[in-house]
Parts: C-alpha cells; structure tokens; sequence
C-alpha cells in the first residue's frame, strides 16, 4: 500500500493562538486510521487543517502532490472529503436537495445523480423516509447521517470524519461503520477523529494518539493496549465507553 496522506510539520493556528506543533501522520490507500486523544488535544484542529480550513504550514501532501497552499474547493476537488462534528447541513434545504450538493462539479450525467441517492438512501433507509424533509428539522444524529451521506456522494479518495456515531443508535453505528468499511474497499483512505478508543478499535486498522498539538503514539490498538496505566492517563485516552 502508498500513502494516499502524508503530513509533515504540519501546524495550524486559530488566529495568533497555535494549535498543531508539528503533527506527522499519513493515511495509506485502504486503511481507516483513527486519530484518538481527549478534547483540546487537537484532533478536530488536524482535521480542518487537512481540509484547508485553517491558517496552516508544514506540508498535506495527497495522492503525491503538495496541497498546503491550495484553497478548501480545490482539496475537495482532488477528492478530500470532511464531515465536521457540528453536523454541518443546510437547514432550509430537503434530504434529498443536500444531497445532491455533494455531488462534485462536472458529473452533469442525470444517471450519475440518482444512482449516488439511490445508494446514499439505500446505506441510510432513514434519510429515505425523510428525503422530502428540511434538513433543519432532523434530530441531531439524523443530520450526523446526511452530513455523512452527503459526503459520500462524491466518493471521496480520502474521507476524514469527526466524531461520527456520537449520539447514533446502535443499527445507524453500524450503517456508518458500514460506510467507512465500503471506503477503505474501494481503496480509499479513512482518518477517524474518535474520543473513544473501544470504537475506534471496532472499526480501525491503526490508531494514532494525538497530545497537545502533536502525535504520541502511532501503531496498532493491540500496541496501544499495552501501555501502562500511568501512560494512558498522561495520553487522555478512555479504555472503556
């Protein structure tokens, strides 16, 4: 496998206050990486920075080429999808009207369309009942779903979700695993931002540990869970729900 994502000395600010001091991280093509560690280590920070979405510098190199200094549309069109914590949808807009919106430009094909909403409605049945519906009058995890589905429907190559199942009833965590599943099979990249680890190890095939700004850990879960308790505790990282 190749490094469909590589950071190097990647730091990102909000306004003059720093966040990221140097993240390395890379995400190969089939594989989901799950990006751990407690609130304010800087997970969602690395997130945004990847899609552009911030003040950053160091190097996002995606698919071989550099993208530090390409603006957000430009990351989407190389094929960089981001679905952000705070479910962000268009409330005024149907299901069905925020979905069409994922679709990237130039797939003009009608055809195209409607077999992306067919596959979107058949991964999530509960957004199919409510294809019709305002997207701002979904519950939270119904609008976490849409952001998600949205997503999809412009089959993105590397695909970086934050916190995803937060507030999900057990069968919509298994659509969405579902999901992420479907992506690393098609050979792209997942990077996971997960609180909890017991559900990052459900679903992913490398976990890194994210620590004021930097990473300090980086292999597999089987490796992380041999860290003493003291370590864990300095890492932020809950072993259980």
């Amino acid at each position: 496998m190749s490094a469909l994502m590589e950071t190097r000395d990647l730091r990102a600010w909000y306004g003059e206050a720093q966040v990221l001091h140097g993240v390395d991280i890379h995400a190969e093509a089939g594989e989901i990486v799950a990006l751990c560690g407690r609130n304010g280590s800087g997970r969602s920070t690395f997130a945004k920075a990847v899609a552009g979405l911030l003040r950053r510098a160091g190097s996002v190199r995606f698919a071989g080429e550099e993208s530090i200094a390409l603006p957000t549309f430009e990351i989407a069109r190389r094929g960089v999808g981001y679905v952000a914590e705070q479910r962000d949808v268009f409330p005024t807009l149907t299901v069905d009207e925020n979905l069409r919106l994922g679709v990237k430009p130039g797939r003009a094909v009608r055809a195209t369309t409607v077999r992306f909403l067919d596959e979107a409605y058949s991964r999530f049945p509960l957004l199919a009942q409510r294809r019709r519906t305002r997207a701002g009058v979904l519950s939270g995890g119904e609008q976490q779903l849409l952001a998600l589905a949205r997503a999809l429907m412009g089959e993105p190559r590397l695909l970086i979700v934050d916190e995803p199942t937060e507030g999900l009833s057990p069968q919509a965590v298994e659509a969405v695993q579902a999901c992420l599943a479907g992506v690393r099979a098609r050979g792209g990249a997942v990077i996971l931002i997960e609180q909890r680890l017991t559900t990052a190890k459900e679903i992913a095939d490398r976990v890194a540990v994210m620590g004021h700004g930097r990473i300090v850990f980086d292999g597999s879960a089987e490796e992380l869970d041999t860290r003493v308790v003291d370590e864990w505790i300095a890492l932020g990282v809950a072993r259980s729900e």
